[in-house]
């Protein structure tokens, strides 16, 4: 007898089959002509499938009739068309067998729980609908990332998750050390990092798009996928310390090329998911965020307008609408003014390019105004930013002297600096947040409930 899923089960071509499913409880309901009604969920789809176990079973006064939410049983018997609204499908039981009880106190009844309750318990939030669900987006995203890339031409490189370097400049990292903090060993007054595993001192990687440039630098196109760290104070929505970067790399690619990329691999994980995980993105359109669907869809039909930042700061000047944070030439912008630019000004998604160079980091390349350099955001309605990226400074001498007004040691670059002396070429590359484009394709509120195990100050249970 076949095992499958409760997705295959409920598809109307599994009817007349005689199937063995297994999963998890949901509900069950005794019917007063003799049966049970179990709904069974394993996690393989959304809607769960409905078993009907008749009184003749041997073990349905023992058994069944108390079955309780949570519990895991395996079911045998066939599947037949359903005479009930909402599925087409039903199994009718020739056979119950419980796995594993679950008592009167699994957190997990009918009564709704917060978002916030629920990290408590991550170790059963996947079985609610939300998390089962975001869980299949963040699989389905997954894999079109390697798909997207892989057709691309790119290669899949592992970047390292220890590093000496600090990509971002910024320094919120997580040290590594094995150094005993109660007695720090040190020399003239600083720390002995020469007595540390590594020798040097070591943090967790925030990036790994340094590492990736050298392998462009070598194979054409990479791309990273990995886990990153930053020890920001950050208590927000959208921030987490541990989260998921994907930061592609190309050769001879400049900026235009690297915006291009950008608005196909954006569409490309909307298509994919917006197809295969369809009832999904329908619940988190009707439950979490509603008009969903159709701003993901407005984003994945509507070709990306392209402005330089400098036209960005011109259009919210004159918008004579009132910001939170003043809008001038030389500062970041800030959510609000990504929203207005997306949702008011162009109403759909939006590229922002050519951004001062004294608001951003050290590798991007300088642009003959010597005032901005070839960076580029990509902007969506609802959201803001989305993805950061830049060509990045293939000159030597611009680099170093970027390095040096941003008073980094080059000796900790060397092998950066390198790439730029054997046979240098122009490249770019840009990074997009796994967690935060998940946020973004499900609507969920909190970047906290878009990864199994959320990583913020003062938590890291599980």
């Amino acid at each position: 007898m076949a095992w499958i899923t409760v997705k295959q089960a409920r598809d109307a071509a599994s009817i007349g089959r005689q199937v063995e499913v297994r999963g998890w409880v949901r509900t069950r309901r005794d019917s007063k002509g003799g049966f049970s009604f179990i709904e069974l969920n394993d996690g393989s789809c959304l809607s769960n499938l409905q078993i009907i176990a008749d009184q003749s079973l041997e073990n349905y006064e023992s058994v069944i009739r108390s079955l309780s939410v949570g519990s895991s049983i395996v079911a045998t018997g066939e599947i037949k068309p359903s005479q009930g609204k909402g599925q087409a499908t039903e199994l009718v039981a020739d056979a119950v067998r419980l796995i594993g009880a679950a008592p009167p106190d699994y957190p997990l009844q009918k009564k709704r729980h917060s978002f916030e309750k629920l990290r408590e318990w991550a170790h059963l939030r996947p079985r609610t609908n939300s998390f089962g669900a975001v869980t299949r987006v963040r699989n389905q995203l997954a894999s079109s990332v390697h798909q997207f890339f892989q057709q691309e031409g790119f290669y899949y490189v592992h970047t390292p998750i220890i590093t000496a370097s600090d990509c971002e400049g910024a320094g919120q990292m997580f040290r590594v050390t094995t150094l005993p903090l109660d007695n720090v060993p040190k020399r003239d007054g600083q720390v002995d990092f020469s007595r540390d595993f590594f020798h040097q001192a070591t943090y967790l990687t925030v990036s790994g798009q340094l590492e990736a440039e050298i392998f462009a630098c070598a194979l054409s196109r990479c791309y990273t996928f990995g886990p990153t760290f930053r020890a920001e104070n950050s208590n927000t929505t959208r921030h987490l310390a541990e989260f998921w970067m994907i930061e592609p790399e190309a050769a001879f690619f400049d900026l235009s090329d690297n915006m291009q990329l950008a608005e196909q691999f954006v569409k490309r994980l909307l298509a994919d998911t917006l197809h295969h995980c369809a009832e999904d993105m329908q619940f988190f359109d009707q439950r979490i965020q509603p008009g969903l669907l159709a701003a993901l869809e407005l984003v994945l039909n509507k070709p990306f307008e392209h402005m330089s930042y400098t036209e960005a700061v011109e259009v919210l000047i004159r918008s004579g609408q009132s910001f939170e944070f003043p809008v001038e030439w030389g500062q970041d912008l800030q959510a609000e003014h990504e929203r207005y630019l997306t949702e008011q000004h162009v109403q759909g998604p939006l590229i922002l390019h050519d951004y001062p160079k004294t608001i951003k980091p050290f590798y991007m390349r300088c642009n003959d105004d010597d005032r901005t350099v070839a960076a580029m955001d990509v902007l969506v309605p609802h959201v803001g930013e989305i993805i950061g990226g830049s060509q990045r400074e293939e000159r030597l001498d611009v680099l170093q002297q970027r390095m040096e007004e941003m008073g980094l040691d080059q000796q900790e670059y060397w092998w950066y600096l390198d790439l730029r002396r054997f046979g240098s070429v122009p490249h770019s590359g840009f990074g997009l947040g796994f967690e935060r484009a998940a946020q973004w394709i499900t609507g969920m509120g909190n970047i906290r409930d878009c990864i199994p195990f959320p990583r913020t100050p003062g938590w890291a249970e599980f």
